[in-house]
């Protein structure tokens, strides 16, 4: 794929400006496209955990895009990390190296604020290979975006792919809690502190 294909893939899922990671993103290819999208005003945190895709990276980025911050972190995405509270996140081409996918989404998810987006470019398909251990498909997903506590998922964009057919982006909202919610927490929390 070329960039104009990587920013035709977070075209619809991605606002302007905003604090953002790029969650396994490699040598940056998406990384690239997400800093095209958000604009000058736009702060991206990196994750993965090769430093050397890591400098690759950097240097593109500071060629392509020198007045967009790039903070870079060599982790693993699954574990906890340093993150300022994000507008969004972008996973592309990540998940699939996870079995528990619904696990991976909830811890990434912590780091969203309320009304924030994730971004998620994966094979269309629920079986893979060597190289795409766990696939999974756009219909798949729905289910464990909602399962993972999120709403308002949609299909963005599919396109060919001679590797498991076709790749897909899709967008997912990070809800604003609910006063029904919120009292129901403090609720709990009031009950805990009288030792109810």
């Amino acid at each position: 794929m070329r960039h104009a294909d990587h920013v035709a893939l977070l075209l619809d899922g991605v606002v302007p400006g905003g604090i953002w990671a790029d969650l396994g993103s490699g040598e940056g290819a998406f990384s690239l496209a997400l800093t095209e999208l958000l604009g000058p005003g736009g702060q991206i945190h990196s994750v993965d955990t090769d430093a050397s895709a890591l400098r690759v990276q950097q240097r593109a980025m500071k060629e392509q895009f020198p007045e967009v911050i790039l903070e870079v972190h060599r982790a693993d995405f699954t574990r906890p990390l340093k993150l300022p509270p994000l507008d969004g996140i972008v996973m592309a081409n990540a998940l699939h190296f996870h079995r528990d996918h619904v696990a991976v989404v909830r811890h990434v998810v912590s780091f969203v604020k309320p009304g924030g987006r994730f971004v998620l470019v994966e094979y269309d398909a629920d079986s893979g290979n060597a190289w795409v251990p766990h696939p999974l498909s756009y219909k798949t997903w729905e289910g464990i975006a909602s399962e993972a506590g999120l709403a308002r998922t949609r299909l963005l964009h599919r396109v060919r792919s001679r590797f498991l057919g076709a790749i897909y982006s899709a967008v997912s909202y990070v809800e604003e809690p609910s006063a029904r919610a919120l009292y129901a927490r403090e609720h709990e929390r009031r009950a805990s502190l009288r030792g109810v």
